[in-house]
């Protein structure tokens, strides 16, 4: 069994190559066009997913020495995501299982997400979580707590109502002038500064969904009040600015996930998604297995961001079920787990 994974998503043109449930190859081109517009413009990242497809993969198959002729299936990206990058890796796969007939398989991305801690590399003493377990699933686009009871049976049981948190961290780093992307610049800061030098507004919101609205405009009042005061103010305590934010954002996310864990007597908790990067979220998980006696899943930063490691994950768990689908399904930018 081997398959192609191919993701385009949003901005990285990705493809990744398993076999027998091994991975062999990751390849990904990000975009740095977008770093000068402060976030990612659809139209300029379909026009280099154009440009990255075709040599992506050629080097996915390379690396992982693996022939056209020797593909099982192609798993694709269906969506959530952006139109005119997922236009772009479904029309290749498309074209491609036609040319070599073999079959098409469709991935939900977000599913893609929290089955990545199920990739395994050559020699790697992975242990994957058990059903059931709960996810935390934290992205630029997406804040979900996910109970997951197989492979294909996930039920998404909180979520945000307004900004993700991902969402939420980039735009206050945006005010206060520090680029794109803000969350690897927050992280940086952030172990530099003390978590508790300010405070900022906690939403209150019923059972296990999220808010971070009403924190982003906090944050950006009391920014105001306190520029007016001082100039400098941002460059005096950005440290401190960044390290609050996070410890805010953390305790938020991780009071809903330590409900819903006690609620369903849950104790493999995992966490993906570009968040899952952030350090100081990574460090309360650990500190949560300590506290709580959870079994914890972090993944390889590798597997945080948009991968097609995760697509061909996807890809072998439904190719054994022989799901696939037709030619005609398009590409969809808005859907649920």
């Amino acid at each position: 069994m081997i398959i192609l994974g191919i993701e385009s998503s949003c901005d990285d043109t990705s493809a990744a190559v398993i076999k027998d449930g091994v991975l062999l190859s990751n390849v990904t081109a990000s975009q740095a066009v977008h770093e000068a517009y402060g976030g990612v413009v659809p139209e300029l990242a379909s026009r280099a997913h154009q440009q990255n497809i075709v040599p992506v993969v050629d080097h996915a198959l390379k690396k992982a020495g693996v022939e056209r002729e020797e593909l099982s299936a192609i798993a694709f990206t269906r969506g959530p995501g952006l139109m005119g990058s997922l236009l772009v890796g479904v029309s290749f796969a498309k074209g491609l299982a036609a040319s070599l007939n073999i079959p098409m398989i469709e991935v939900n991305h977000l599913q893609g997400h929290v089955l990545a801690h199920f990739v395994r590399e050559e020699g790697d003493e992975h242990k994957a979580p058990p059903f059931p377990f709960l996810c935390l699933l934290v992205s630029g686009g997406n804040s979900q707590i996910i109970l997951v009871r197989a492979y294909n049976d996930m039920e998404i049981i909180g979520k945000t109502i307004d900004d993700a948190a991902g969402e939420a961290i980039d735009k206050c780093s945006k005010v206060m002038g520090m680029g794109y992307p803000g969350g690897p610049i927050v992280d940086r800061l952030a172990r530099q500064g003390n978590p508790k030098a300010f405070q900022f507004a906690r939403p209150q919101i019923a059972d296990y969904d999220y808010s971070f609205s009403g924190l982003k405009t906090s944050f950006l009042y009391n920014l105001r009040d306190w520029v007016a005061s001082d100039v400098d103010f941002i460059e005096k305590n950005k440290a401190d600015l960044c390290a609050s934010l996070e410890y805010t954002i953390v305790d938020i996310l991780m009071k809903k996930l330590r409900k819903a864990a006690k609620d369903l007597k849950i104790k493999h908790v995992a966490v993906a998604g570009g968040v899952s990067a952030n350090t100081g979220l990574r460090e309360a998980f650990q500190e949560h297995a300590k506290k709580y006696g959870w079994t914890v899943y972090i993944p390889k930063f590798g597997y945080t961001t948009d991968n097609a490691a995760m697509i061909a994950m996807v890809g072998c768990f439904k190719f054994q079920d022989r799901d696939f689908c037709s030619m005609d399904k398009p590409a969809y930018s808005r859907v649920d787990i």
